[in-house]
């Protein structure tokens, strides 16, 4: 059975990816809190990500796939006091690209150790490409950083069969793309969205499971768009 490390377990993206995945692998996910049957790490605090890290191996003894979806949404308004807007800032990069970054490298030492292939699947965001609100600037900087590392990372070790796929969800009915539409009129913002409504997390989380099991190896470095035609690249 393949080992897979799923971080942002707990609700909307994650909990359906972890829905999907189960009875096809040994998933263990990772939420900031302590719930039943997930590592509670959080990822903001210094040497978060290795310890989750070494927890896993702990466990699973060996990880086969890793998934990046945790992350936060926060608003960080430009009018903000200096040292509170950079607070807001480091704060989005280190659960949302360095926790991540941390971890990639982690699974690619642990796959080159053992002389066989991995995946990685980074769930980025179309703010990554068209941009965000101006009071989240941190946000679509961190996801642009996720897909340009997915990036190198297939390039660098492709031919050690170790692979890298990015997933760019538009709003999805979770709690965070649930208070985002709320706070910038939810019908002004559907008309941007062609399908007509947002996506639903079980159909990015087949998107994963997919990238994480069963694409073929040729797609290594592709990032899916999962939006509703919202942005086309």
């Amino acid at each position: 059975m393949t080992n897979v490390l799923l971080t942002g377990a707990s609700r909307g993206i994650g909990a359906a990816a972890r829905s999907a995945l189960s009875g096809s692998a040994t998933v263990l996910g990772q939420a900031t809190r302590d719930e039943n049957g997930l590592i509670a790490a959080d990822l903001d605090a210094p040497g978060a990500a290795a310890a989750l890290w070494a927890e896993t191996i702990e466990r699973l003894g060996h990880v086969d796939v890793l998934i990046n979806n945790a992350g936060v949404f926060e608003a960080n308004p430009l009018d903000s006091a200096d040292d509170e807007w950079l607070a807001g800032w480091e704060r989005t990069m280190r659960i949302n690209l360095t926790g991540a970054a941390q971890l990639c490298r982690l699974a690619v030492r642990h796959w080159q150790e053992r002389g066989v292939g991995g995946r990685i699947v980074n769930v980025a965001s179309r703010a990554a490409y068209r941009g965000d609100s101006p009071a989240h600037w941190h946000y679509a900087a961190s996801k642009a950083g996720m897909v340009a590392m997915t990036k190198t990372i297939a390039r660098a070790y492709a031919k050690d069969g170790i692979l890298a796929f990015a997933i760019c969800p538009g709003f999805t009915m979770t709690g965070m793309a649930d208070d985002y539409l709320a706070s910038r009129g939810g019908d002004k913002l559907l008309a941007d969205i062609p399908l007509g409504r947002v996506a639903m997390p079980d159909e990015v989380g087949e998107m994963i499971r997919w990238l994480a099991l069963d694409a073929p190896e040729s797609m290594t470095g592709a990032v899916l768009d999962v939006n509703g035609a919202s942005y086309v690249r």
